[in-house]
């Protein structure tokens, strides 16, 4: 006669083999929060698109993104009376209800007399630990374009474990129809990642792959 072993007893075998394995860590937990609920101490350029809150190795931290939508600013040259857009990411750690600027994202579309933006994409946020050393990647998404025809924006991923910033660089994708028949041309979704990626953990440009086809259209 054969003896059945419980499935539950086969289950908890598994899930602790699997564990034993991949060593695997509990994942970051991030919070969400408003703009009135940002330290009182904290100073920022744009309009606040979103903020998020969580713990690591290095203690508490917050990343800021905010945007100004399109808008004239006079910091800029304006030979061409066309507009501008600025995005911002900042990296803060709090301590004793002080928060310390550790990192700063911005770039911007200056004197565009076309069609501009410079804006996150939307949901592409994220904050991971990889290499689960303990300290946080944080990586921010973001497009930003100045054109008069139809055409691919740039499209940028920055990402930062500590002070150390690596980048993704290229363009999003669009679709061009060519003739009456709807033969379609696929224009951009070309992509460089710099040295930091290319010569950094397998782990961190994987990643930044996959993120890159997740977000090209």
């Amino acid at each position: 006669m054969k003896h059945l072993i419980p499935i539950t007893i086969i289950f908890l075998i598994f899930n602790q083999h699997v564990f034993a394995q991949t060593n695997l860590k509990p994942a970051f937990n991030t919070c969400k929060i408003d703009s009135v609920n940002l330290p009182k101490d904290i100073i920022y350029k744009g309009n606040f698109n979103q903020a998020v809150k969580w713990k690591d190795e290095s203690g508490e931290n917050l990343v800021l993104l905010t945007e100004t939508g399109n808008y004239y600013n006079e910091k800029f040259n304006h030979d061409n009376e066309g507009g501008d857009a600025e995005i911002f990411a900042y990296h803060f750690l709090l301590k004793n209800n002080t928060s310390t600027q550790t990192w700063r994202i911005y770039d911007f579309i200056s004197d565009c007399p076309v069609d501009y933006f410079a804006t996150f994409i939307k949901n592409s946020f994220q904050v991971t630990d990889l290499n689960h050393d303990g300290i946080a990647e944080i990586w921010v998404m973001y497009k930003k374009t100045c054109r008069g025809d139809v055409g691919p924006s740039d499209m940028k991923i920055i990402m930062y474990q500590g002070d150390q910033k690596f980048a993704v660089r290229g363009h999003d994708k669009v679709i061009i129809v060519a003739d009456e028949k709807e033969n379609n041309i696929n224009n951009g979704g070309d992509y460089t990642l710099d040295n930091n990626f290319l010569n950094g953990p397998k782990e961190f440009s994987e990643f930044a792959k996959k993120m890159w086809d997740n977000n090209l259209e």
